[in-house]
């Protein structure tokens, strides 16, 4: 497939190619960034055969007159695009259908822009989108994004945008069959430095066999963004739309599969942070959150690149679960917490097993950094982070907070981070689930063995069933199963 994406044509070839494309036709609807889209296209010449209008609304009466008032009067936001989508494709099959449908492909084009102002006191960011036929008279398709303007100069994020608009329109027509060509190529003739996509949404009868949560994923692999989101219904979700003004509580783990100990877990931690003196319950959102890291680990072989059905896998039972997943390039919790508090002022917690507490506080991990483990932890434990610790059986010890030592030059630290209500243990936790480890009942499944069910969700068991998932025959001889050391004796272990 990489060999279809041609990385060598510019910014003016696409355009121009568009351009002399006679049956591709369609509109330009651009607010807050300039009109640069529509203005490569003009400047690669031949835009007559291309161009039906452009149009700017910017004063706030004009585009509430044009596309309706939005709720809650946002301008730069998903519903003020797609009523712009709306409203300009809507015209073009009123206006040209008739004339010249039978032989032309419409489209039409719509962003809404908050690029850099004159003071700089506020972040670029936007929506981009294309209603787009492929065969004339055809049912259209849309392809909608967000984007996160780096550039500190606004002439700089007014030319970031009208290149990604070129790109954009140019993967729509030229390699829609492609989707991951699709993604590499918005980024033609752009810097990773400059500009971030953290949510992408394909519709439409030609999209009908792409998954968008996919489509997530490989933002994040790819480097286009360092997180994307997506609902329990599978839906690509814009993060700084979703979590806004809220307090966010979001676990990490593999989940493969999701077992009883990260339910108890969730939800013993969830309750907790719901009792915190500072933190309204009717405004929490769960996040379970999956790493590139974690998905790259497979079995014993540590796979180097990621298995898409092991993903989706994972990902559909925890949206069965009603689950919010993100996934992250955040291989440091620190990492994290900083891009969530980006998004929100509120109290964030973070749920975690006592294991990756240890690991939060090995400066080993923290070498590249300037100023070693006391900089990560002054964005890990900012005023308004809190940390839920899970504990972990050992050689027949149950470890948390209380219990751990760490090293002594540490000790001062972390006993201020206890007494700062920064650190918490998990209370009333299901003691039987320490003794149960992930990859054991994993193992069990793969066998078939008898009882493994017990171990995992009632819900999660019968997915596993019914759609054959990490590795279970549908179909196993019984006479085949228990065999080997693995059966469910051996998940009494330390973990």
């Amino acid at each position: 497939m990489d060999t279809l994406h041609n990385k060598d044509i510019g910014t003016k070839q696409k355009a121009l190619a568009i351009n002399l494309d006679p049956e591709i036709y369609g509109s330009f609807a651009e607010i807050g960034a300039g009109q640069d889209v529509a203005a490569n296209f003009f400047k690669a010449g031949a835009s007559s055969g291309t161009v039906a209008k452009t149009m700017s609304a910017y004063d706030m009466v004009f585009s509430d007159v044009i596309y309706g008032t939005q709720k809650g009067g946002r301008y730069v936001s998903e519903p003020r695009l797609i009523a712009m989508l709306d409203h300009e494709y809507g015209l073009l099959i009123e206006r040209l259908a008739k004339q010249r449908g039978d032989s032309t492909t419409f489209f039409a084009f719509s962003d809404t822009f908050s690029a850099l102002n004159y003071h700089k006191t506020n972040d670029g960011h936007g929506w981009m989108g294309v209603r787009f036929q492929l065969e004339p008279n055809g049912a259209f398709n849309d392809v909608v994004l967000h984007v996160k303007l780096l550039d500190n100069d606004n002439n700089l994020q007014q030319q970031a945008v009208g290149i990604l608009g070129v790109n954009l329109i140019y993967a729509c027509f030229y390699y829609n069959e492609y989707p991951p060509v699709f993604l590499l190529s918005l980024m033609d003739n752009l810097s990773k430095d400059g500009i971030q996509i953290d949510m992408i949404r394909f519709e439409g009868p030609n999209f009908s066999k792409v998954d968008n949560r996919l489509m997530s994923l490989h933002l994040v692999k790819y480097g286009f963004s360092d997180a994307a989101l997506f609902g329990p219904d599978g839906k690509n979700l814009q993060p700084s739309e979703v979590l806004y003004k809220k307090h966010i509580v979001v676990i990490r783990g593999r989940f493969r599969p999701i077992i009883n100990v990260h339910l108890d877990m969730l939800n013993t931690g969830v309750k907790q942070f719901m009792q915190e003196p500072d933190v309204d319950q009717k405004n929490v959102m769960v996040v379970t959150e999956l790493t590139l890291q974690s998905l790259k680990e497979r079995d014993a072989d540590h796979s180097a690149d990621i298995d898409e059905k092991d993903f989706l896998d994972r990902v559909d039972i925890l949206c069965s679960l009603g689950q919010t997943v993100m996934i992250s390039n955040f291989h440091e919790y620190y990492k994290l917490v900083a891009y969530m508090s980006k998004i929100t002022k509120l109290k964030l917690g973070v749920v975690l097993g006592f294991p990756n507490l240890e690991y939060i506080f090995s400066e080993e991990h923290y070498q590249d950094l300037p100023g070693g483990i006391l900089e990560s932890f002054a964005t890990l434990f900012s005023r308004k982070v809190k940390l839920f610790i899970y504990p972990t059986l050992r050689d027949g010890v149950i470890w948390n907070c209380l219990r751990y030592h760490p090293p002594a030059h540490l000790i001062d630290l972390y006993r201020y981070l206890i007494a700062n209500n920064k650190i918490e243990d998990i209370r009333h936790y299901k003691e039987s689930n320490l003794s149960v480890q992930t990859d054991k009942v994993l193992n069990l499944i793969k066998r078939g063995t008898p009882g493994w069910e017990e171990y995992v969700p009632a819900e999660v068991a019968d997915m596993i069933k019914e759609r054959c998932l990490f590795g279970y025959a549908c179909e196993v001889d019984d006479s085949k199963r228990n065999n080997g050391p693995d059966n469910t004796a051996d998940l009494i272990d330390t973990v």
